[in-house]
């Protein structure tokens, strides 16, 4: 798959988890929030007073396994120093609200998507 394919799919997949979580009352405050020593995170969102980091991942299928799988233990660092730098910027290092750091794993079939799956406070 060549680069722009893969952009378009992880588009894809982060406007499907969007709308997902807001169906499921999630307030989308940022999205591709970025740093650039650390990367980026694909969705910062609110629930009930949590604040979720989200990670998006979108695949064609499982032959390689599932796509959870491949938010390894170095990603899964990179992200906590990005929502550390997204707490900074957004002011609330003095008062650090619940955090969730959690995977969206999508699967699609052509053009839409036929399995997503949803793991709050996954790491």
């Amino acid at each position: 798959m060549n680069t722009r394919s893969r952009i378009k799919l992880g588009e894809y997949g982060e406007n499907a988890a969007c709308a997902y979580l807001q169906r499921q009352g999630y307030r989308i405050l940022a999205r591709n929030f970025r740093y650039r020593r650390y990367g980026e995170i694909d969705i910062v969102a609110s629930k009930a007073g949590v604040l979720s980091f989200i990670e998006v991942k979108t695949r064609h299928s499982q032959r390689y396994g599932a796509p959870a799988e491949a938010v390894t233990l170095t990603k899964q660092r990179k992200i906590y120093r990005c929502a550390e730098y997204y707490l900074q910027c957004a002011g609330l290092m003095d008062c650090i609200p619940v955090l969730s750091f959690d995977v969206v794993e999508i699967i699609i079939e052509g053009t839409a998507a036929v399995q997503l799956r949803h793991y709050p406070h996954c790491f």
